[in-house]
């Protein structure tokens, strides 16, 4: 079974206004409010893409029924911790002649929650895929990652991180079976400045060297990187598509590199997949569809 965790999931209002004004009255032009967070992102892309999946994590409030309620219209599967108190958190996004955005900072969670949380993940084992991806709140401890990794280091449970810096950096020593940072975080978890292919390359397999099975770079525009399990280096350019939306591109790659493993665990066609359904949901305003992912397959050689 594939699981996500989104430890702190949103509702994304998203606001169009022309020539935004501070301190006046504006009027929006469009609006859109979709339940936000990175693993919620892939939960829905496995989805997309025929993978059952069950999407983990905490919410709270009315917020948390209205994110609730827009995975499960995607047929997701949910198993989410439901809080006591406070509200899951607002991301506002404006977007005018610039793109600003407030995000909110979630709720508290307590020891007590955290523990519900372990209780879930408890029952996982052998031949499952626990993808754990995004930002923490502040009301957990910086190691969340690497504790719950930890909780299930004998249990046979395959581990997939798309994390920041140290986040990501303190899981490698529990041997994930694929880390995706983009190229930009690369760089900033070795503090350099990354000047090419070569340079991804090097750093990619040094954070193999501390640990990671495959290491995925995404690169935008560029494409992708990986550094398989035993050493090769493979790189995929994009295909060619009008970019439309930025937003859950990363999170539709590792989706799609785990869809296209599921099929016949080959390395070099998951890459390939990854690359095409990060590119479909680019290229649309809303995630990867299956006709999407497959019509750029195509034309991918």
């Amino acid at each position: 079974m594939i699981n996500t965790i989104t430890l702190n999931p949103s509702l994304d209002y998203i606001v169009k206004v022309n020539n935004f004004k501070v301190d006046e009255l504006n009027r929006s032009v469009g609006e859109q409010i979709y339940a936000g967070g990175k693993g919620i992102n892939v939960s829905i892309v496995l989805k997309n893409l025929g993978v059952e999946n069950t999407a983990l994590g905490y919410v709270a409030g009315f917020t948390g029924d209205e994110i609730l309620r827009q995975i499960k219209e995607h047929d997701v599967d949910c198993d989410f911790v439901k809080l006591e108190n406070g509200l899951s958190r607002i991301n506002v996004k404006l977007k005018s002649d610039g793109e600003t955005e407030i995000n909110g900072s979630g709720p508290d969670i307590t020891e007590e929650d955290l523990k519900s949380l372990y209780r879930k993940i408890s029952k996982l084992g052998k031949g499952d895929f626990l993808i754990l991806s995004g930002s923490i709140p502040k009301s957990i401890p910086d190691d969340i990652y690497e504790n719950i990794m930890k909780a299930l280091l004998y249990s046979g449970v395959e581990f997939i991180v798309d994390a920041t810096k140290d986040l990501l950096l303190n899981v490698l020593k529990y041997r994930p079976f694929l880390i995706k940072p983009n190229h930009h975080e690369l760089a900033e978890m070795f503090n350099v400045e990354i000047k090419g292919d070569e340079d991804i390359i090097k750093y990619a397999k040094k954070l193999q060297e501390m640990g990671a099975k495959n290491v995925l770079i995404s690169m935008a525009g560029d494409g992708a990187i990986l550094i398989t399990e035993n050493g090769e280096a493979l790189k995929r350019d994009v295909p060619k598509g009008t970019l439309k939306n930025s937003v859950g591109a990363g999170d539709s790659m590792v989706a799609g590199f785990l869809a296209g493993y599921l099929k016949n665990h080959d390395i070099k066609e998951a890459f390939k997949m990854g690359v095409a359904t990060g590119s479909a949901s680019a290229f649309s305003e809303e995630l990867a569809t299956e006709k999407e992912v497959n019509e750029l397959l195509a034309k991918m050689n």
